[in-house]
C-alpha cells in the first residue's frame, strides 16, 4: 500500500511537471515589414540607401522562449522596388515554401516552434542574398531557455557586426569583399567616442555587474574574433545554447551567419572596448566602448535599451 501511494504521488508530481511545461509554452505573433529607406551610416550623418526590416539597421529584436510557437508574418512594403524574404536561423521549415521571395505589397505567413535556445541570425534570403544582407536586411532572434541554469545577467546588450560596402549597387565589390568599414549595429564607430568624437553613445554598466552580450555576425563575408579589450569573457555560449558553454575566453571566433552569447564582468571602474580583433575591421568601425561606472544609467541594458539605437 505504501509503495502504491508513493507511485501515485510520483505520477501526480510528474503530471504536474508535464502540465507546467505545456502551459508555459505560448504562441507569439511576430510581424515585420520590409522598408527600403535612406539611413545614416555613421556619426556624421552620411546617408546610405538601405534595405531593412522595419526601417532600421539592424531590424527589431525578436525574443521568445524555448518551446514557443512563433506565428510569423512578413510584409514587403508596397512602395519598395525589390522582392524580399526572410530566413530565420532559429526555425526548421521548407526553404522554398516558407523562405521564398515576396513582391512589393505582398505578405507571407508561416509558423515554427522555437526548439533550441540561443541567439540566432535572421536575414533576407532573396537573390542576390549577399546584397540584401550587405544593405542592412538582418537582425537577431533570442530564444531564452525555458529552464535557464545560467547566472542571472544584470544587463544585456545586442551587438551585430556587418560590413559596409560604399556603393550598395556594386554586387561585384561584395563578391570581391571590397568593404570600406565594419560596423556594430549599422553604424561606423557607433559606440566609440575615442576614435570618433561625433559619437554620443556607448554601453554602460556598474563594476561587478554581469553584462550579457548577444552577438551576431551578419557578415556577409568577414569572420569576427570577438574580444573585450581590458577584459576576459567570463562565459561564452556557442550559438547561445546553454549546453555549449566555455569559460574564461580571451576571444572567440564567430563566422558570418553565426552567433554567440558572451558574459563580461569588470571588477573595477573604467572602460573596456569590445572589438573584433581582426584589426583592419576594428579600426574602420567595429569598436564598442563599455563604461563601468558607479553612476551607470539604470535604463541602459534593459528593455528596449538592450539594442542601443
Amino acid at each position: 500500500m505504501k509503495t502504491s501511494k508513493l507511485l501515485l504521488a510520483s505520477a501526480a508530481a510528474l503530471c504536474g511537471l508535464m502540465f507546467s511545461a505545456v502551459v508555459s509554452a505560448k504562441t507569439v505573433q511576430v510581424s515585420l515589414e520590409t522598408k527600403e529607406v535612406d539611413l545614416p551610416i555613421d556619426n556624421k550623418g552620411t546617408m546610405y540607401k538601405a534595405w531593412t526590416f522595419g526601417g532600421t539597421i539592424p531590424g527589431p529584436v525578436v525574443r521568445v522562449t524555448e518551446g514557443d510557437t512563433v506565428e510569423f508574418m512578413l510584409t514587403n512594403g508596397k512602395d519598395n522596388k525589390n522582392s524580399h524574404s526572410i530566413d530565420f536561423h532559429a526555425a526548421r521549415l521548407d526553404v522554398v515554401t516558407d523562405f521564398g521571395t515576396i513582391n512589393p505589397g505582398e505578405t507571407k505567413k508561416f509558423t515554427f516552434t522555437a526548439d533550441y535556445p540561443g541567439a540566432f541570425f535572421y536575414h533576407c534570403g532573396a537573390d542576390p542574398m549577399m546584397q540584401h544582407i550587405a544593405r542592412g536586411m538582418f537582425g537577431i532572434i533570442i530564444v531564452d531557455p525555458k529552464n535557464d541554469t545560467r547566472p542571472k545577467a544584470d544587463r544585456e546588450y545586442v551587438l551585430i557586426q556587418s560590413e559596409l560596402y560604399p556603393n550598395p549597387e556594386d554586387r561585384q565589390a561584395m563578391m570581391d569583399n571590397k568593404w570600406s568599414n565594419v560596423m556594430f549595429n549599422g553604424g561606423v564607430f557607433k559606440y566609440d567616442p575615442v576614435h570618433d568624437t561625433n559619437a554620443t553613445k556607448w554601453l554602460q554598466a556598474k563594476p561587478g555587474e554581469r553584462v550579457r552580450i548577444y552577438f551576431v555576425n551578419a557578415g556577409p563575408n568577414e569572420f569576427s574574433s570577438f574580444h573585450p579589450i581590458a577584459g576576459i569573457w567570463d562565459k561564452v555560449w556557442l550559438s547561445g545554447n546553454p549546453k555549449n558553454e566555455m569559460v574564461g575566453m580571451q576571444s572567440f571566433t564567430v563566422g558570418p551567419g553565426d552567433a554567440a552569447i558572451f558574459d563580461l564582468i569588470s571588477p573595477k571602474e573604467g572602460a573596456n572596448a569590445i572589438v573584433t580583433h581582426s584589426l583592419r575591421a576594428a579600426l574602420t568601425g567595429a569598436i564598442a566602448v563599455i563604461m563601468f561606472t558607479k553612476d551607470a544609467d539604470p535604463a541602459m541594458g534593459h528593455g528596449e535599451q538592450i539594442l542601443v539605437r
